[in-house]
């Protein structure tokens, strides 16, 4: 029989359809995984993979960095504009690296593969992955997009089947290891030709009309369960501010954040227009940055777990940007370091919501990779070789129910991980004397924040460093009587001396010759609730664990224990604990 291409998807091959776009994005990430030459993406998974519509819809985006959700969308879209759905035929790659396009700094290259099918344009296969080196400076603080390194338009990578030599030539000359950088592209194009056939497979089998409802299908479902969660958010207008401690130019010179969150009904206005001006250091993003900074926010608290991400669970969220704000920065604002501020945004969305839904907010997290980029020569072959240790895992909040979690990678940045200990000391000349959860870092709670890490990394040989780390000063607040987690740190060791009263937590361009250190501590979590009212068994256990000291139990907890079995003195917890209310 003659299928009818006009008919609606039925529920079943709705969810066919759900799953195979999950299954073609996932494989799109695994084949990028595969043959990536850098291990900033095959070990620390710095990328994102999707597919969109024809319109640059998202219809499905691998686990990846939340911060790319509306990156990625808004770059296909871009494209589109730019060259127009009749100038793009079967055989056309799309690039650019454009910062104020994606909406990040120019390490992230973005291919996008327009997708036909029976000659109609149906969709896109997108990826955006982090380069290890774009050209620019090495170290120190960029406070313009031109010295950041290559900037590519929106071009057509490939045409027709044809690949732009004379672009790839452009590419290589301004790289410093090419043969690298041409392996992540070789790999870029390897996930979108991935996605390209996949998906051409799943309307081939089920057909373009069927397999484009039930994408529809899966969209108004999607806003439809974003819409009833946000209904049992009370009305009202909810406010927080919070600051980052500074811009790595005007040192001790506080950016404040502060958002505005509007809700009625089953719709919800984020307002980001009185977060800071862009800043003269290099820790702007784009605007594409500042929707997502609400995006991300607004999916954790009205349908964290509806799959896949897609266009449809955002219809009801209404962003307000104001441009040239260091979420919505105009060039040439400097972007090198785009992926620190946006954090701390959503943790202060998560700070205002508290007061109208404290069973689903979070007290704040550690809200920094903490990336320590490493550059030098290899005492093994004599070659440069570019290097960061990170990202590195801290703690994030308690919540109402729960006590936070431990070394976990920050927000935006999701599924990242950090490279291996046991790759770093092999591939570079550097040694990892410790890496170990950091005691004390967690906020105390009657939930406790999850606890921070510290890692001491100390050179073999002769390195250049460069460290951006922010919320040093600004640590991560507790929610509902809660205390703050420990802050971000950074120390160093030179010549055999510690140094740790640095006035932030960033050092530019630094060399270490061999056996200097570096130290670097991830805060812990915000704690959730008054601490004297945390269980006393949970302390001792902490105490046992070496997440709590027993001074902490003692003094912030009032819980009190044997010196010699670490077992609660119950007597003498009541009374020190009744001690504590009384002043």
């Amino acid at each position: 029989m003659k299928r009818k291409t006009n008919r609606r998807a039925d529920a079943v091959l709705t969810e066919i359809v759900r799953n195979g776009v999950i299954a073609v994005t996932e494989e799109m990430k695994t084949n990028l995984m595969r043959t990536a030459y850098n291990m900033i993406v095959y070990e620390a998974l710095d990328f994102t993979v999707g597919l969109y519509t024809a319109e640059g819809e998202t219809i499905s985006i691998g686990l990846g960095l939340p911060s790319f959700i509306r990156g990625m969308a808004e770059t296909v879209k871009a494209k589109l504009a730019h060259f127009g759905k009749d100038t793009l035929e079967p055989g056309d790659i799309l690039v650019t690296n454009d910062a104020y396009t994606t909406g990040s700094h120019l390490y992230h290259f973005t291919f996008s593969l327009p997708i036909f099918h029976s000659g109609k344009l149906t969709g896109f296969a997108c990826c955006m992955a982090h380069w290890t080196d774009v050209g620019g400076v090495l170290g120190g603080v960029t406070t313009d997009i031109y010295s950041e390194g290559l900037q590519i338009p929106i071009l057509k990578y490939q045409k027709a089947g044809v690949v732009n030599q004379d672009l790839v030539d452009i590419i290589r000359m301004n790289v410093r290891i090419p043969e690298r950088a041409m392996g992540d592209l070789r790999a870029q194009i390897t996930a979108v030709k991935t996605g390209e056939r996949r998906f051409l497979e799943l309307l081939d089998r089920y057909g373009r009309d069927e397999v484009l409802a039930a994408i529809g299908n899966i969209m108004d479902q999607s806003e439809a369960a974003a819409r009833e969660r946000t209904r049992t958010i009370p009305d009202g207008v909810y406010e927080a501010e919070s600051f980052m401690d500074d811009d790595g130019v005007e040192i001790g010179k506080h950016v404040p954040i502060k958002v505005r969150v509007v809700k009625k009904a089953d719709e919800m206005t984020i307002d980001l227009s009185q977060v800071a001006p862009q800043v003269r250091g290099f820790f702007n993003s784009g605007a594409t940055t500042g929707y997502s900074c609400a995006q991300v926010a607004y999916k954790c608290l009205t349908s964290p777990t509806d799959y896949p991400i897609n266009e449809g669970s955002f219809r009801p969220l209404k962003v307000i940007l104001a441009p040239g704000t260091v979420v919505s920065a105009v060039k040439p604002a400097a972007m090198r370091w785009w992926m620190t501020f946006p954090m701390t945004v959503v943790d202060t969305v998560f700070k205002a919501m508290a007061q109208a839904i404290p069973d689903r907010s979070i007290a704040a997290h550690h809200a920094d990779l903490l990336v320590c980029l490493i550059n030098g020569v290899s005492p093994k072959d004599g070659r440069l070789y570019l290097a960061g240790i990170g990202p590195s895992g801290g703690g994030f909040g308690a919540k109402l129910t729960e006590d936070g979690m431990s070394a976990t990678v920050c927000m935006n940045d999701g599924d990242t991980h950090n490279h291996p200990v046991e790759q770093m000391e092999a591939k570079y000349p550097m040694l990892f004397e410790r890496h170990a959860l950091r005691e004390d870092s967690g906020g105390a709670g009657r939930y406790r924040g999850g606890l921070g890490t510290e890692q001491v990394v100390r050179a073999r040989a002769p390195f250049n460093i460069n460290i951006q780390v922010d919320r040093m000063h600004c640590p991560p607040w507790g929610l509902a009587g809660g205390r703050p987690g420990a802050g971000n740190q950074v120390a160093l060791r030179i010549a055999g001396k510690e140094i740790d009263d640095l006035p932030n937590a960033k050092v530019l361009m630094k060399r270490l010759d061999r056996d200097d250190a570096i130290t670097i501590r991830a805060g812990g979590g915000g704690g959730f609730g008054p601490p004297e009212e945390r269980d006393p068994e949970a302390v001792a256990h902490d105490v046992r664990q070496g997440y709590v000291s027993p001074e902490i139990a003692r003094d912030t907890y009032g819980v009190v224990l044997d010196p010699r079995t670490l077992a609660v003195d119950t007597a003498a917890t009541a009374r020190r604990r009744d001690g504590m209310k009384r002043k």
